[in-house]
């Protein structure tokens, strides 16, 4: 794009030509106006500018935002230019800048990204008397920019505030320059897009709408399978900024952030049109893990603050559980499998499942409907009971414990019921079992050492047997008894006859005539009284048939049941420490359990009752090896 040669540029001196005003390709100057081409790379029209200004040359009436929207980008749109050749009119004219003008212009003060201008009363000086007092003048906008662009000031002065002062005359130190500083970028983040993340520590309300003030509404929240978790906000870039002297002032770039490092076990992260995401893959708990953040949602809830009334207050859960603080003094956990890495001072309760204790159970409690219960650490003044399953403990002091198989490697004062127990060390114990295996036994200090042999007597259910046999067996007599009256009845010939005609009748097979049909009338009335009779015994018959098959039925379970309690019981101790006594103690087979008793029921039947039943062997050194006959 280039210059009409023939334009002259008007001003106080001529111009001779185009080339003096430092004029560019890119800046084309009309009689109508002064042109920049917008298409013109921002440097290569910052060299047209700084020919115009280096040269001695202006710009009057200069637009200085349209200026720097086509230097820097910076500012607002320019107005839509028509014409072939789109250009944006830059200024009115370019004149030659007046030397004796440019000497009104001071130095200005640059600190803090900030141009200082100390505006005053100027006296311009006639160059033919140098030492004359000279000529008031005032400063002008357009030389005020040009003079400030050749003091390296290419960007940012506020022209409003520059008119309005020297329209003024005021003497006033003005601002009046800024640079415009970077704005940082926004980093991308994660944002919560579930309303089911939180928990809610309010009080959990009960089904009668009252308040338990021992448990929180929603301590660990659950989550569906396919639900939208987390969102990532995509970074955004910052703006560039720009210096007085035109130079840009880039941003530091905004950091980007990994989403698929908060996805944990059962979790995944998807990119829609909506942008991306972590969902989760199946139904669970919400987990988040402390060291790296991640976020999973498992079967089982995995917990570091503790169990207190002031972290989670009583838990009542519907799936496992895995706690690494510590379990406080009246605090009940209920679920299925339950781990506890601290110490338990509170009570755990697992509907089925496996508790397991990795440190120490202090006065609490630990009660299994269908598992096991595992204690890696000490267990002082304790309740465990398993309903079905095993007791495995390290060292237990003054606990009630019972199980269908109880193992212990030390147990002190301790009463202990099951099926089996199998026990290192026992001193001052009270154990009560069908076999029993202990490598030393002794008493400690007042608590003597008991062992109890549980023996079933099914005297009871021999009993039973008995007499539900012969129950059966005469309800047997009776069905044969009635069987034979119904024979005798039915062998009478007219009955027989009428039997046999009402038979083919019923099935079609015969079709009586209206001579017949009366004559069959008569036939059935004279044998009804021996029909009365039929139906009375065939009643009979099979009302003594159930009860005889009830009875016979009760006997196969009692007979089950007295083989189920059968076999021997047997007590093995490799060395008493001390005295020792073996009794025994009888119980009913009935199919209930021997040891899934109250806690309190144990300690009486074990201690306090325990000088009522039969001594077996006494002995205070040796070893015990019984078994029952």
């Amino acid at each position: 794009m280039s210059i009409d040669p023939s334009v002259s540029v008007p001003g106080p001196a001529p111009v001779a030509g185009t080339s003096a005003a430092g004029i560019d390709h890119c800046i084309v100057k009309r009689t109508d106006g002064v042109y920049a081409d917008p298409a013109a790379l921002g440097t290569t029209l910052g060299a047209a500018v700084d020919g115009v200004f280096s040269t001695g040359h202006y710009f009057v009436n200069l637009d200085y935002a349209v200026l720097l929207k086509l230097l820097y980008g910076h500012g607002p749109d320019l107005p839509a230019a028509s014409g072939a050749l789109a250009l944006a009119r830059l200024a009115a004219d370019i004149v030659l800048f007046d030397p004796n003008r440019r000497q009104l212009y001071k130095a200005v003060k640059l600190a803090g990204g900030k141009a200082e201008y100390y505006f005053e009363p100027v006296l311009l000086v006639d160059p033919g008397d140098r030492f004359g007092t000279g000529t008031p003048a005032y400063l002008n906008v357009d030389e005020f920019v040009a003079d400030m662009w050749s003091k390296g000031i290419r960007f940012g002065i506020d022209v409003a505030a520059v008119r309005a002062v020297i329209g003024s005359g005021r003497t006033e130190r003005v601002n009046v320059a800024a640079r415009l500083d970077a704005v940082a970028g926004i980093d991308a983040h994660i944002i919560e897009v579930s309303t089911d993340l939180h928990r809610s520590d309010a009080p959990r309300r009960l089904a009668s709408g009252k308040l338990d003030l021992l448990s929180f509404q929603n301590r660990f929240p659950q989550i569906k399978q396919g639900v939208r978790l987390l969102k990532k906000v995509p970074r955004t870039e910052g703006k560039t900024g720009l210096e007085l002297s035109g130079i840009a002032v880039e941003p530091p770039p905004p950091k980007d952030i990994d989403m698929g490092a908060l996805a944990g076990p059962g979790t995944e992260i998807i990119t829609c049109a909506d942008g991306q995401f972590l969902v989760s893959l199946q139904a669970g708990f919400l987990n988040l893990a402390a060291n790296n953040g991640q976020l999973s949602v498992d079967d089982k809830i995995v917990s570091r603050d503790g169990v207190s009334s002031r972290t989670t207050g009583n838990l009542q859960l519907t799936g496992d559980y895995e706690e690494f603080g510590e379990v406080q003094e009246k605090r009940v956990i209920e679920g299925d499998s339950v781990t506890i890495h601290a110490d338990v001072f509170g009570k755990i309760v697992s509907r089925g499942g496996t508790i397991v204790l990795n440190n120490n159970l202090v006065g609490g409690a630990a009660h299994n409907a269908r598992g096991d219960i595992k204690v890696r650490g000490v267990a002082s003044g304790s309740v465990l009971q398993s309903s079905v399953g095993e007791v495995v403990l390290n060292r237990a002091e003054s606990c009630i414990i019972s199980g269908t198989r109880v193992i212990i490697e030390h147990a002190t004062n301790c009463e202990i019921m099951a099926d089996e127990v199998v026990i290192g060390q026992a001193e001052g114990c009270a154990i009560a079992a069908r076999k029993i295996s202990i490598d030393s036994a002794g008493p400690r200090k007042q608590s003597e050492m008991h062992i109890f042999a549980l023996e079933p007597d099914s005297a009871r259910i021999d009993e039973a047997i008995v007499t539900m046999t012969a129950k059966a067996a005469s309800f047997g007599e009776l069905v044969t008894l009635r069987k034979a009256e119904m024979e005798a009845i039915t062998s009478q010939p007219e009955v027989r006859k009428y039997m046999l005609l009402a038979s083919k009748i019923r099935k079609n097979e015969l079709t009586l005539t209206a001579e017949q049909l009366p004559q069959f009338q008569k036939m059935a009335a004279a044998v009804g009284p021996a029909l009365k009779s039929i139906a009375k015994v065939s009643l009979d018959v099979k009302v003594a048939e159930t009860e005889q098959l009830a009875a016979a039925l009760l006997v196969t379970q009692l007979v089950q049941q007295r083989t189920a309690c059968a076999g021997q019981s047997e007590v093995k101790v490799g060395m008493l420490s001390g005295e020792t006594q073996l009794r025994s103690i009888k119980f009913n087979p009935d199919g209930t359990s021997l040891y899934d008793l109250p806690a309190k029921d144990i300690k009486a039947r074990l201690r306090a009752n325990a000088a009522g039943n039969e001594t077996l062997v006494s002995a205070a050194s040796g070893a015990i090896a019984w078994r029952s006959t």
